[in-house]
C-alpha cells in the first residue's frame, strides 16, 4: 500500500467530525440525556427531578474563593442526597436501604445546616 500525503489529512478530518457529531449534545447544556420514557416508574420520574435540581443548583457562578465555591456547590448535592434518600423511603422495599437513606437524610442536613453557617460567618 502506497501512502498518499493528502489521504491522511482526510481521513484524521473525518474522524474528528466523526467524534463531534457523537459528542454533541455536551458543552454548555451538559451532557444530552434522552426524553424520558412515558412507562417510568414514579420513583424513576421522582430520581429524575432530584437529579436535575441538583445538577441545576451545582451550576454556580464560581467566586474564585474555593472555599465558598465548595461551600456552595456541596449544598445542593448535599440536598440532592437527601432528595434522592426520600425517593428511597417513599418507594424503596429494602429495610437496610431505607435505614442507610434515613442516615444519609440526618447527617447531610447537619452538614447542610454547617456549611451555610459557614458561609454566613464568611460573609458569603
Amino acid at each position: 500500500m502506497r501512502y498518499v500525503p493528502g489521504l491522511a489529512a482526510i481521513a484524521l478530518l473525518g474522524l474528528s467530525a466523526a467524534v463531534q457529531a457523537q459528542h454533541s449534545g455536551h458543552g454548555e447544556q451538559g451532557h444530552a440525556r434522552p426524553a424520558a420514557p412515558s412507562t417510568e416508574t414514579p420513583a424513576t420520574k421522582a430520581y429524575r427531578a432530584a437529579n436535575d435540581k441538583m445538577h441545576a443548583g451545582m451550576d454556580l457562578e464560581f467566586s474564585g474563593d474555593a472555599d465558598v465555591d465548595f461551600l456552595r456547590g456541596m449544598i445542593p448535592h448535599h440536598q440532592g442526597a437527601i432528595d434522592m434518600a426520600k425517593v428511597v423511603l417513599e418507594h424503596g422495599k429494602n429495610a437496610r436501604v431505607r435505614k442507610l437513606a434515613e442516615e444519609i437524610i440526618r447527617a447531610q442536613e447537619r452538614e447542610i445546616a454547617d456549611m451555610r453557617k459557614w458561609l454566613k460567618e464568611m460573609g458569603r
